[in-house]
């Protein structure tokens, strides 16, 4: 399975690195680069890539409302937003506009592959950096879940999504399979009324189902 790729990001040391890092897995093809969310849009439309690494600020249109129009006429894209932000209100308001994921740029290259390969399975894993933020960010008391209709491995597994954790390692750590894994969160998504991974971790945090 090859992936195709489109950069994005106006600096040119940041992208010409993260090309780098992504063209050394097999996995990946990257098939363009972009300077600016303009021109993201423009070539997201020409290449048709299946997924595109957005930097968050960029001049002339940011990655933000970049990603909003992507998804808008692209909606199969996935797409991963850059940051060196670990500000939870930047990862919320990502996960609005469409994104699949969000990428700390101080992470190891070898988390990178492993957080890109993730999104490309359908998985959203955060840095356990960002998940400590969004907790603080929303440290309100632990809402009342008796009513969401989940059960009670349902909710062990909302749990461990929202901690970072891949359906490979909740597999292990529930002794289940992936495939059951994934079937859970089917379960939950459609209980929950939530279209993705992503805004299954806004949930849980934003409702306080995580303790600090």
């Amino acid at each position: 399975m090859t992936v195709k790729v489109l950069v994005v990001d106006d600096h040119l040391l940041s992208r010409k690195g993260i090309v780098s890092i992504l063209s050394a897995h097999p996995m990946f093809e990257i098939v363009g680069e972009a300077v600016n969310g303009q021109e993201a849009l423009k070539k997201a439309k020409a290449l048709m890539p299946d997924l595109i690494l957005m930097d968050i600020q960029m001049p002339v249109l940011s990655g933000l409302e970049a990603t909003r129009l992507i998804k808008e006429e692209m909606p199969y894209v996935k797409i991963v937003i850059l940051s060196v932000s670990d500000d939870a209100q930047d990862f919320f308001e990502a996960i609005k506009k469409g994104a699949q994921g969000y990428l700390l740029k101080n992470m190891e290259p070898e988390c990178w592959l492993d957080y890109i390969a993730g999104i490309v399975q359908g998985e959203a894993p955060i840095s356990r950096t960002l998940a400590s933020k969004i907790l603080q960010e929303f440290s309100i008391h632990k809402a009342d879940i008796s009513g969401n209709k989940l059960s009670d491995r349902e909710n062990e597994v909302l749990l461990l999504v929202s901690q970072g954790l891949t359906n490979k390692d909740i597999a292990e750590k529930l002794y289940i399979s992936e495939s059951t894994v994934k079937n859970h969160l089917r379960n939950i998504l459609a209980k929950l009324h939530l279209q993705n991974r992503m805004q299954l971790i806004a949930f849980a945090y934003k409702n306080g189902l995580i303790n600090n």
